[in-house]
Formats: C-alpha cells, sequence, structure tokens
C-alpha cells in the first residue's frame, strides 16, 4: 500500500523556513509529501519560491500539495462568491508553478438555502467551473512552445481539485454532501480531514471498524482506491471543531486508523497531510505508528501459521493409517508354536485383523 505522509506547512524544525528547505528537511525525515498553505494570501516574493519548489518535485518525484484560503463563501450571495472565486484563482495559478497533484479548498457556510439538494447543486456547478479553470491554467503542451519553464505540464496531468469535509454545523461539507458533489464532477477529489469528521459526528472516529466503515462508503460511492486525507487532534464540543490539537492530546487517535490500514489497507493509495501543531513530529508519530500496527499484524500472522503448522503435524502424528499396506512379517499375531514359513505365493490379508482392533478408539 503505498502511504504518503507530509506536514502541512514548513516543517517547524526547518531553519530556513523556505518551501525548499521545508522539502529537504522533510525528505530527511523520512516523510514523502508537504502541502503548502496558502491560506490567506500569496505574496508576489514568494513565486521564486514556488517554482524552485515545482523543479524539485518534479525531479525528485517528491508530491506537492497546496490548501488553498479557509475562509470560503461559494454559498453567499454574488459578491461574496466572486470574492472568493478570485482568491481560488491564485492558488490555482500557483498550483501550476509548485507542480501541485492536489488542490484543496473550502465551501463555506451553506447560506440562505441550507442544506439539501440545491445546495449540493450549485456547489457541484461552481467546482466544474474551477475543474475548468484549472485546465485552462495548465494549458496545451501541444499548442505552448514557451512551458521550458514548467516541465511538467507535459508529462503530468493537472491536480485534482480536493473539496474538504468541514468540522462544524453551520458549514457545508459532511461527508455525504462532499462525496455527492465529487461524484456528479470529474476532475475532484474528496479530502477526508478526521478530525473534522470525528468533531462533526460528536467523536464518531473511534475504533479501526469505524475506519473501514468510512472507507468503504466512499469505495461504494465513487469506486478508486486514491484518497487524500488530513489527520490532527481536535477539540471539540456539540459537534464542532474548536481547533487543532496534538494527537497526543485527543480523543481523536491515530492508533485505529493505523489498525484499519495494516488490516485492510492493502488495495489503497494513500496521502496523510498532519494538521497538528507539531506538524513534522506528529506526522512522524504517525508514520512510526503504522510501522508498528504492520509489524503486529505480522508477528499475528507468524504465530497463526505456526500453530496451523503444529496442528497439522500433530493431527498426522495421531491418525491411524488404516489405508498404508503392512507388511505381513511385522504383524504380531499370538501363536504357540513357532510361525510357518510364508508361500511366496500367498496374498496378504486383514480379515484376521479386525478382531485385534475392537480396543481401537479410532
Amino acid at each position: 500500500m503505498p502511504l504518503r505522509l507530509g506536514p502541512a506547512g514548513v516543517p517547524l524544525s526547518c531553519k530556513g523556513r523556505t518551501i525548499v528547505e521545508g522539502m529537504d528537511d522533510i525528505t530527511v525525515l523520512g516523510l514523502e509529501t508537504m502541502e503548502i498553505q496558502t491560506v490567506r494570501t500569496i505574496q508576489p516574493a514568494h513565486f521564486d519560491q514556488y517554482w524552485q519548489a515545482g523543479i524539485l518535485s518534479y525531479k525528485t518525484g517528491f508530491q506537492m500539495n497546496l490548501h488553498g484560503p479557509y475562509y470560503a463563501e461559494l454559498l453567499g450571495n454574488t459578491r461574496e462568491r466572486n470574492r472568493t472565486l478570485t482568491k481560488f484563482e491564485v492558488a490555482l495559478q500557483v498550483s501550476k508553478i509548485v507542480n501541485a497533484r492536489h488542490v484543496v479548498f473550502h465551501v463555506g457556510p451553506y447560506g440562505e438555502e441550507g442544506p439539501g439538494r440545491e445546495a449540493n447543486e450549485k456547489v457541484a456547478t461552481i467546482f466544474a467551473g474551477i475543474v475548468d479553470r484549472i485546465r485552462e491554467i495548465w494549458g496545451r503542451p501541444e499548442e505552448e512552445e514557451d512551458y521550458a519553464a514548467f516541465p511538467w505540464v507535459h508529462s503530468e496531468e493537472p491536480p485534482l481539485i480536493g473539496i474538504e469535509t468541514s468540522g462544524r454545523q453551520e458549514l457545508w461539507g459532511t461527508v455525504d454532501e462532499v462525496l455527492e458533489v465529487v461524484n456528479h464532477v470529474p476532475g475532484t477529489v474528496p479530502v477526508l480531514n478526521m478530525a473534522h469528521i470525528h468533531a462533526r459526528g460528536h467523536g464518531c472516529m473511534r475504533t479501526s471498524e469505524d475506519y473501514a466503515e468510512l472507507f468503504d462508503k466512499v469505495r461504494t460511492r465513487l469506486g478508486g482506491s486514491k484518497f487524500y486525507c488530513h489527520f490532527a487532534g481536535v477539540e471539540h464540543r456539540m459537534g464542532n471543531a474548536l481547533h487543532y490539537t496534538q494527537i497526543k492530546k485527543s480523543d481523536l487517535k491515530f492508533e485505529p486508523f493505523a489498525e484499519f490500514l495494516a488490516e485492510d489497507g492493502d488495495w489503497m493509495d494513500l496521502t496523510i497531510i498532519s494538521d497538528s501543531p507539531l506538524l513534522e513530529h506528529d506526522a512522524m508519530f504517525m508514520q512510526q505508528h503504522h510501522d508498528k500496527a504492520r509489524e503486529r499484524l505480522l508477528e499475528i500472522m507468524a504465530r497463526d501459521e505456526q500453530r496451523m503448522r503444529v496442528m497439522a503435524r500433530s493431527e498426522g502424528a495421531d491418525t491411524p493409517t488404516v489405508d498404508a499396506p503392512v507388511p505381513q512379517d511385522v504383524v504380531e499375531t499370538p501363536a504357540k508354536d513357532p510361525p510357518k514359513p510364508k508361500k511366496a505365493s500367498t496374498m496378504m490379508s486383514f480379515e484376521d485383523d479386525t478382531t485385534d482392533d475392537d480396543d481401537d478408539l479410532f
């Protein structure tokens, strides 16, 4: 199972604080991905960093992702929606420069429509336009000659547009709502934020069976095996996420998720982004628990296999070999007189042995 783990942003331990230096540190830590946070605004001075990050990700195979502005009002009035789409446009432009594989967006409050089919249809229409826009930005390599600065557009597909689940009751983005829209808009992918799902479900993600049920639902509704997730501890109240916490201080534990991945996750291609305040530290924490879960599973499988071999040998030793021919000269028969020599033509017979096996329990 391909599993990529990484932080949401430049690692806390990175001294340089640039994206490229952050990518180097992430690789040294044994992680494989990151998500650039453009949650508020994008400074033009950062574009050089973005392009260098794109070149590095293209040459090394490092998976780069991008998170758009946190605050969105796609279901608001025309002015609010246009203001949100303007912010999204800048994120889409940056996604091309950094060779992003996923671009993640929120929808925002329900607005006047409230939850329901009408809101879902409006969201689907908006994201269909966003998918068209990212394809325009990516361009058509066969018609462009000035793409030497962005060689990945010739070999890579445009990034998938991620629609993230939300963690508050007044925000659009339940698991079912996200799956409904993604199912009708090609080029989009659900972003399963486990902290948001856990909080909105009043602490529902507690066992490996809960994760199995969630991913079975996604696979049944959408098919495929590629998944993009966020994970962090979360403080929540009355079905609303308050803020992220480190995993160890939350009632949302990673161990059940790791157990599910070890037992049933071989079919998945999974990217997990750490939203924890500890960023790369909790990403490595998740990596360690995933490795431990796999080791425990292998140990259990090895013990079960050994137990089956022992049982098979034991059953083989206890089973009488009545079907195998027994040499006549080793059959014990009570006789007062010395045994007479047997003729070569005499056939072996077991008729006289049946009376001696009356006490045989088998």
